[in-house]
């Protein structure tokens, strides 16, 4: 008697069951031409990419373009990603910069809304009690005035949750640099956040 072959699965079981999978197992299936693979990878981790863009250009079609084109970007190099367990750092690194290219060819001021939904979750070492006052206006402006690489890193630390090492993978940079970075945003907010009253940041 001869027994019937089961079905196969269709994508949406084998990405289900992917899933499942380390970003490096996931990377490894990906380069090796596993469309499946890249698929779980995109589903992982575009939301948080989509928050992250939106915190630099806030706008919502602009952001939802430029986690199109980041996913598309590491389409194309993932490749040349030598080190698969630092996916999630690389991914954004390419997301900020293609984030910050698109400020600079548009010349233009972005206002400091608040990103519908965004996800805080503040690790231990970060402000304190960032998010009990994260949502106020006096924050965002606060933010909004720290250099690039501070501006960067705290974002990176305290929203996506980036251990320092992947920080400073993703911003080319070292990882004392990047505990540096860190430390200088969170000592520059603390004064801009007690010198100004809320709403009322302004340039010093």
């Amino acid at each position: 008697m001869r027994q019937s072959k089961a079905p196969p699965m269709s994508d949406a079981v084998q990405v289900s069951q992917l899933a499942q999978l380390s970003d490096e197992a996931l990377v490894v299936k990906a380069r090796a031409g596993s469309a499946t693979a890249f698929t779980a990878l995109v589903q992982r981790h575009q939301k948080p990419l989509y928050f992250l863009c939106f915190r630099y250009v806030r706008d919502h079609d602009a952001a939802a373009d430029l986690t199109q084109r980041t996913f598309i970007r590491v389409m194309e190099k993932l490749v040349d990603l030598r080190q698969a367990h630092i996916f999630r750092s690389w991914l954004f690194r390419i997301g900020v910069n293609l984030a910050l290219n698109h400020l600079r060819d548009h010349a233009r001021f972005i206002d400091e809304e608040e990103a519908a939904g965004a996800q805080t979750g503040a690790p231990a070492l970060a402000l304190t009690r960032m998010e009990a006052i994260e949502e106020t206006e006096a924050l965002r402006q606060a933010v909004a005035q720290l250099p690039t690489k501070q501006r960067m890193t705290l974002e990176l630390r305290v929203y996506e949750e980036l251990s320092f090492r992947d920080i400073a993978e993703a911003l080319d940079t070292t990882e004392g640099a990047a505990k540096v970075n860190f430390h200088y945003a969170v000592k520059r907010l603390r004064t801009l956040l007690t010198k100004a009253p809320p709403g009322k940041v302004g340039h010093s």
